[in-house]
């Protein structure tokens, strides 16, 4: 018995050996486990990450457009906000030939922003808005003050006060850069603008402000339209002209200094003028030109930072003044009123009628001299007007199509009936103008159907009538005051 017990002690203690090897050989284990396993889930690990595929341009486009990510949301709102508010001022500001004004003022907050971190040490936003203010505002209290003594004329005071501040902001600036407290390495999004690092506060500050812009110009229409469009009867009426002009350009002031941060002080005059000069294509009312300028800045606004958030590497500021600019060129080229494409037209269509109505009155003449109803050849109305083969067929043809002249044999035209009515007022209302133009106007006879040519072909009826009163003209066609020969 004393000995099967001893065997079954021994045993236990062969098992508890066991045991406690186990167990203090398990982390020896465990640790070679994780180092042989380590390799191999980074594998796998940079496997996945191979594998994953990059977003596409028009995935990263539908995320900046539907605002998914944050910080595209927060600088999307904060810059349309902002380019609103630059529209709704800016139009003033335009309105008011205080473009180059808004230049000087950007310029003029650089020094506020480097003597304030002079001053503590600390690149605090508030802070340093607040310095940029205050130089803003002392700008454009010097150009008004400048603009006011003899000899200086704005052009000049504008220059004077940008080149002044920006050189006192440089030197603010390379000081420092020599400070131990830091570098102008966060300051310098001031001078560039650096959108992408603004966060919920920034854009709350540029929404409130905004707003408060926009506020100011509803509050203040009446009088910023009195000075805009006529200042010398605003301060004859007793307006303080200087006092409206100050608030104006205090709303300036604070849409550039808010808008340093997102564009950079050297393109926030972009925002300020660009959207207006665009809405003043489109239209001829003040209210409606307001509403597009701000809806072109805030468009504008938008795109460039959604753009800038699908090419991370691009600058904000500088996208959004491209599509400022943008738009600009397309109001220019396409406005239906004042588009150059427009005008185009509007020219390339007078052209036209002048010279319809030259071929007309050079048949009525024709018909003056050689009796009603006489056919003319193409070779005797090219020398009326040295029209070439290729003007002068496309007219005969619309004449014809008009019912207006009708072709006879060998190439010669005539007048119809209706056409012969039409080229006789024409021709009327051409010997009314010369002859008006040598009795009043003193004009040589030998001289006055190229002078004639020039206006007769936009005169009203109105115009015709007091021609007429004042010749006393009869119904018919005064005669010409110089030799026609069929040829005018």
């Amino acid at each position: 018995m004393i000995a099967i017990w001893q065997q079954r002690v021994r045993a236990s203690r062969c098992q508890s050996t066991v045991l406690a090897l186990f167990w203090l050989s398990a982390p020896v284990f465990a640790s070679t486990i994780t180092t042989q396993e380590t390799p191999a889930a980074r594998v796998n690990v940079s496997r996945e990450g191979a594998d994953r595929v990059p977003p596409s341009t028009a995935e990263k486009l539908w995320h900046a457009l539907s605002l998914r990510d944050y910080n595209t949301r927060v600088v999307v709102l904060g810059v349309t906000c902002l380019g609103m508010a630059a529209g709704v001022i800016g139009s003033f500001a335009y309105l008011r030939k205080r473009a180059m004004l808004g230049d000087a003022l950007s310029h003029a907050t650089l020094p506020g922003i480097a003597f304030v971190f002079i001053l503590t040490g600390d690149k605090n936003l508030t802070w340093l808005l607040l310095g940029a203010t205050v130089t803003g505002v002392l700008g454009v209290f010097a150009v008004l003050m400048l603009r006011r003594v003899p000899r200086i004329r704005e052009d000049a005071a504008i220059g004077i006060v940008l080149s002044v501040f920006f050189g006192a902001g440089m030197v603010l600036f390379s000081i420092v850069q020599e400070m131990n407290t830091g570098n102008q390495a966060g300051l310098q999004s001031f001078i560039y603008g650096k959108a992408a690092s603004m966060v919920r506060r920034d854009a709350m500050l540029l929404a409130a402000v905004g707003g408060a812009v926009i506020l100011g110009a509803v509050l203040f229409y009446k009088e910023f339209r009195l000075v805009c469009f006529d200042q010398d009867f605003a301060s004859v009426q007793g307006w303080p002209v200087l006092l409206i002009d100050l608030v104006m350009m205090g709303l300036v002031v604070a849409t550039t200094v808010i808008g340093l941060q997102a564009v950079g002080l050297i393109l926030v005059v972009a925002l300020l003028i660009i959207p207006a000069a665009a809405a003043r294509f489109w239209t001829d009312k003040l209210t409606t030109m307001i509403v597009l300028s701000g809806v072109f800045g805030a468009i504008s606004g938008w795109i460039g930072a959604t753009c800038s958030a699908v090419a991370s590497r691009m600058p904000a500021g500088a996208i959004i003044v491209i599509c400022t600019g943008v738009l600009f060129l397309f109001s220019m080229m396409f406005s239906p009123h004042r588009g150059v494409l427009a005008g185009l037209l509007r020219r390339w269509t007078l052209r036209r009628r002048v010279a319809f109505q030259h071929l007309l009155r050079a048949l009525a003449e024709f018909e003056e001299d050689r009796g009603e109803g006489c056919a003319v050849t193409t070779i005797e109305l090219s020398r009326v007007r040295s029209w070439t083969r290729a003007v002068l067929i496309p007219l005969l043809a619309r004449a014809g199509r008009a019912g207006l002249i009708a072709r006879g044999a060998e190439r010669r035209f005539k007048l119809t009936e209706q056409g012969r009515i039409e080229a006789q007022r024409i021709l009327r209302n051409h010997r009314l103008w010369e002859l008006y133009l040598i009795r009043y106007a003193d004009i040589a006879p030998s001289h006055v159907d190229r002078d004639a040519d020039e206006i007769e072909h936009v005169l009203p009826d109105a115009v015709v009538r007091e021609l007429e009163y004042a010749l006393a003209a009869a119904s018919a066609i005064p005669s010409s005051p110089h030799p026609t020969g069929g040829v005018a």
